[in-house]
């Protein structure tokens, strides 16, 4: 069995010497996506992650699934956040890429916020959270009763 797995070792070196392009090697060493891990403690993703599933951030994304919206009918649907809040909230999510930002030609000026591509997949995501936590919240609600009477 020793003799298979080394035999198998060597197999899989020598595979990998002759199939593997050493400059291709390096650019997937570079590239950002396949180094991507959430767990890790300086991982990019984690900061998105972070923009992404923010209270206001995840709502904003919600709303805006459902269409584009201007600023002030934005906040209107996501009661509770502060004019501040939404639009710093709206401008990490447009500098990372998930929200454009469109200034509508008119008097007084309008901006109007949308779903990129990358966006409406994410936000396609946290709507499909957002119906599984609402569809569960009786039985949220009844393990947390058992949880504080405890």
């Amino acid at each position: 069995m020793q003799y298979t797995e080394t035999m198998t070792r060597a197999e899989d070196r020598s595979a990998r010497d002759s199939d593997i392009d050493p400059a291709s090697e390096d650019s997937q060493l570079e590239d950002p996506a396949l180094e991507a891990d959430v767990f890790a403690r300086d991982c990019g993703s984690r900061e998105v992650l972070q923009d992404v599933t923010s209270r206001w951030g995840l709502l904003a994304l919600g709303a805006l699934y459902d269409g584009d919206l201007r600023f002030s009918a934005l906040r209107r649907r996501v009661q509770g956040v502060s004019e501040r809040m939404l639009s710093v909230t709206l401008q990490t999510l447009e500098r990372d890429g998930f929200v454009n930002r469109t200034v509508l030609q008119s008097i007084p000026p309008k901006v109007e916020y949308s779903l990129t591509d990358l966006g409406r997949e994410v936000a396609t995501r946290l709507v499909g959270v957002i119906e599984l936590v609402e569809g569960h919240l009786p039985d949220v609600e009844q393990a947390r009763e058992r949880y504080d009477s405890r």
